[in-house]
């Protein structure tokens, strides 16, 4: 399975559990929960995808365990400018950017690199 879907995998699982936290850290949110979910799952899927595609580039834990935390953190933050809710939607949103830096770059298969020969060597 390559990186990008395990990260669009990951990131819609974690997303849907990212919408549904609001029902506990703010109950009152229940009318419109799907609502919530669904605008969690499409961040889940864009924090996933972006961690896919990064995961394919850079090979390196670390390095994808900051790059989802800030690409999940910048999505939820773009999510608390129409909402009272800072830290309800902050801190569970950089958890799923996270967990998907985390999972693209431990699991799936990036593609093979193709070895580029000029046209001298194929000449002789």
């Amino acid at each position: 399975m390559s990186k990008l879907l395990v990260g669009v995998m990951v990131g819609t699982v974690l997303g849907i559990f990212d919408g549904l936290s609001a029902l506990l850290s703010a109950p009152e949110t229940r009318p419109v929960i799907l609502g919530i979910v669904a605008g969690s799952t499409v961040k889940g899927i864009i924090a996933g995808l972006a961690a896919g595609a990064f995961a394919r580039r850079v090979r390196s834990v670390p390095a994808g365990l900051v790059f989802g935390l800030v690409v999940g953190g910048v999505l939820a933050w773009l999510v608390t400018l129409a909402n009272p809710y800072f830290w309800e939607i902050l801190l569970p949103g950089s958890l799923v950017g996270l967990i998907v830096g985390w999972t693209t770059q431990r699991y799936g298969v990036a593609p093979e690199r193709r070895l580029q020969t000029s046209s001298a060597i194929t000449r002789q």
